[in-house]
């Protein structure tokens, strides 16, 4: 379940069903009729986890969607055994051997068709007898048996359901009940507000949630998706800080002996970015990719956000941690609600930003074009390589162009425009480091194209990218740098100096906004002609600022955000100079501007 994977959400325009059934905590406080042992934990694999980004399924896309025939019985009950198991054949056929291998169960697991829950005599989640009549073990025995591993889902919390007016026992905790592990107000928590706040000042809660974890990793799973995770899920607040719920799940897991994934999802904050680190393996960075219409996605709704929250992010991510981007839903054609250049782009994003590569999409029903998308070894390659995820080198602009470097002197570099109408993009190897010419291999297509002197140019259509491996043979750039700060300078209307412990000189120009300007003057170079100038930038938001040299009209742009005021990013910035000296100036207009903290100029023979 994603932002609104098993509650209501209304800016998700959800069903008002789910919404008023959660929210009231109109569910069951009955143990189903057959009720699963907690076993011992099955025996664990070797493999490190999440030393790359995961690959494989989830159930959630085709749950949430009102695509014709996907949801026959209601909403989201496309759920089932039946269909996990068709699902995980399907990817056991077409995907295993790519690197496909996690088969993830989405929300409602534990809920009849009508979203009505169903708890143990513990206060845990119990699996509908209907949906999953042999048990959730015997689905992940399934799930192994092909070669597969299996995931499950949870919410932060506890489910009002499971309450039980305080009285039902927790599971090998002797004197403590549900009671015992809430706050007494029963405030609550998660994105939706469907679970009662965990009071981890108290004895009994981490056993709950070791209670919980036990009977994960007995039956055998090895992923858990924790949803509703706050600061994050559209909450803040006392209230909604999950952190602690995350720790003890992390503890938890680790004292089953089970290697088992932690997942966080949706939207988290990026300022606990530590914690999501410290205590779990994926992090849900933005808001649900389904449309939840009748495709799975659409361009607007939203896999567009990806380009303009990534950014921030992007410093985030590695081996034993990774930025979640959601659901690659690019293999199914029509249903995906996307044109071809819309799934290239949403896959090329996915692969150089190291995001897992879980898709959502009928497995028995790929076309052509997704299954050619979904298993191309040199996109998976760059998803799963040790490298660098890739950040724009140029401002979030509606063409942009984004790069990494590898660690074999290569990078790759992709282009994309995101304007609703066909638009040239180049990508100047000034933005690289570097001058002269490079060869250039066309990653999609598999192609070598040859060697481009100074840049390379493509043609797009709206909403198209290309993939490229670039390999320098030129020469490194050599570069001049200015302060924001310096004395030589000329701050206008309300911009100002300000300490930056992250600059490179300990300051920065700051208030730039409703006219504040920044003016680098002296700004020197041999000989006329366009310069990628570098520029180092603070900007706990995405915004805006006119680049000019001299007295011309400049160029607005807009740079992404860096997560935060007190870390420092770059982008390139093309500006025309003269030989000689020259003026450049950045102008916040009439909104407000990045903070600035220097500048650099390529030296170009």
């Amino acid at each position: 379940m994603r932002s609104s994977s098993y509650a209501a959400v209304p800016a998700r325009a959800l069903r008002a069903l789910v919404v008023l059934a959660l929210a009231a905590g109109a569910v069951s406080a009955t143990p189903a009729a057959r009720a699963e042992t907690t076993a011992g934990p099955a025996t664990p694999t070797t493999t490190a986890l999440a030393a790359k980004p995961y690959m494989g399924w989830t159930s959630w896309s085709m749950q949430s969607s009102k695509y014709p025939g996907l949801n026959p019985d209601g909403d989201y009950s496309y759920l089932t055994e039946a269909n996990v198991l068709k699902q995980a054949d399907a990817m056991a056929r077409k995907l295993k051997k790519y690197g496909y291998e996690y088969v993830n169960i989405d929300a409602g697991w534990w809920m009849d068709k009508t979203w009505k829950s169903g708890f143990d005599a513990y206060g845990r989640q119990q699996a509908d007898p209907t949906r999953f009549p042999r048990g959730m073990k015997a689905v992940a025995d399934d799930l192994h048996a092909k070669g597969l591993k299996a995931g499950i889902y949870l919410p932060a919390g506890l489910e009002k359901g499971a309450y039980g007016d305080g009285k039902n026992p927790v599971w090998h905790a002797d004197g403590c009940t549900t009671a015992d592990i809430v706050y007494d107000d029963l405030r609550t928590t998660n994105g939706w507000d469907s679970s009662y706040k965990l009071d981890f000042g108290k004895a009994c809660t981490q056993k709950y949630i070791d209670s919980q974890a036990q009977l994960i990793a007995g039956w055998g799973y090895d992923f858990l998706k924790l949803d509703g995770v706050g600061p994050g899920s559209g909450k803040s607040g006392d209230q909604y800080d999950n952190v602690a719920d995350v720790a003890a799940w992390h503890q938890a897991i680790a004292a089953t002996g089970r290697p088992i994934h932690l997942e966080l999802s949706w939207s988290l904050d990026i300022g606990h970015a530590a914690d999501w680190k410290k205590h779990s393996q994926g992090w849900r960075i933005d808001t649900d990719v389904e449309c939840y219409c009748n495709t799975l996605v659409t361009w607007e709704n939203s896999v567009d956000d990806r380009w303009d929250d990534t950014p921030a992010w992007t410093r985030h991510t590695g081996p034993g941690g990774w930025n979640d981007l959601d659901s690659l839903d690019v293999g199914n054609g029509e249903m995906d609600g996307l044109t071809k250049a819309e799934r290239q782009s949403y896959a090329t994003l996915w692969a150089i930003a190291k995001s897992p590569l879980y898709t959502g999409d009928d497995l028995t029903r790929l076309d052509s074009y997704g299954l050619s998308l979904l298993t191309n070894r040199e996109v998976i390659a760059i998803d799963q390589s040790a490298d660098p995820a890739a950040h724009p080198v140029t401002p979030s602009d509606p063409q942009q162009v984004w790069a990494a470097k590898n660690a074999d002197g290569t990078y790759t570099v992709a282009l994309f425009n995101l304007a609703d109408k066909p638009a040239s993009v180049t990508a100047d190897w000034q933005t690289l480091g570097f001058t002269g010419k490079a060869s250039v291999r066309d990653v999609w297509n598999k192609e070598n194209l040859g060697t481009y002197t100074g840049k390379v140019t493509q043609a797009l259509p709206a909403h198209g990218s290309r993939l490229f491996t670039v390999t320098p043979r030129g020469t490194a750039l050599t570069w001049k740098g200015v302060e924001a700060e310096s004395a030589a300078n000329t701050l206008s209307g309300n911009a100002s100096v300000a300490g930056c412990s992250a600059c490179s000189d300990g300051k920065k120009v700051g208030n730039l906004y409703t006219g504040g300007k920044l003016t680098v003057n002296d700004v020197t170079v041999a000989k006329a002609g366009t310069y990628q100038i570098k520029v180092a930038y603070v900007s706990g938001d995405a915004r805006s600022v006119t680049v000019a040299a001299n007295s011309g009209a400049g160029a607005s742009h807009k740079f992404p955000s860096t997560g935060d005021w007190s870390t420092v990013s770059t982008v390139y910035v093309p500006v025309t100079l003269k030989a000689g000296s020259n003026t450049i100036t950045f102008d916040s207009g009439t909104g407000y501007a990045p903070d600035i903290d220097r500048i650099d100029v390529p030296e170009l023979s």
